[in-house]
């Protein structure tokens, strides 16, 4: 189960209205919070897509069962722009270096779940952003820490949580999973 912040219903709706609804629904969203549309509409899927990536906001995915095509928004407000301030990076390349040779290392993705549902790296950690608190306990504070995200602007900032809580071996991976050509691992289709 994809855990969202927000549940549209725009079933038996017809062009443009899935839309519509979907850009009404979203001003109703903080930056990072995850909207779940349900449509019937088989031209929603190209129609919110497109709209979502023309307003900035991310696509994550969406998922057809029984005629009900349910589409994943993750709403952004230009933070994916900020500046990085963690001093540690790695690019994904050097992760996929590094996965290469050792085993010894924990990935924590702190995208939110319905992101991390659609793709992830295989044996990440999903701990979205505004929980890392609730999993830092559970990390070891030795181990070889490389965190996550879209774009790398999350990661930043959970990089710089994970320093201050005393874990030493830190590095943000950028630009994050936007880039990642290495395998994934799909809990949704």
């Amino acid at each position: 189960m994809i855990q969202t912040d927000m549940k549209l219903d725009a079933k038996g709706l017809a062009c443009p209205m899935p839309v519509v609804k979907t850009k009404k629904a979203m001003q109703q969203l903080s930056p990072g919070q995850v909207l779940e549309v349900q449509a019937t509409d088989k031209g929603s899927i190209a129609d919110i897509k497109a709209w979502a990536q023309s307003a900035g906001h991310q696509y994550i995915g969406v998922h057809e069962e029984e005629g009900v095509i349910t589409h994943y928004l993750r709403k952004t407000a230009g933070e994916e722009a900020e500046a990085k301030r963690f001093p540690h990076v790695v690019s994904n390349e050097e992760l996929q270096a590094v996965l290469a040779v050792d085993e010894d290392v924990q990935i924590v993705d702190v995208r939110e779940s319905a992101e991390y549902a659609f793709g992830h790296i295989p044996g990440a950690l999903s701990a979205p952003f505004g929980e890392l608190e609730a999993v830092l306990r559970s990390l070891d504070q030795e181990t070889s820490i490389y965190v996550i995200c879209r774009t790398g602007n999350r990661s930043d900032m959970a990089a710089q949580k994970l320093a201050a809580a005393g874990f030493r071996n830190v590095k943000n991976v950028v630009p994050g999973m936007s880039g990642w050509n290495g395998s994934i691992q799909k809990l949704m289709n």
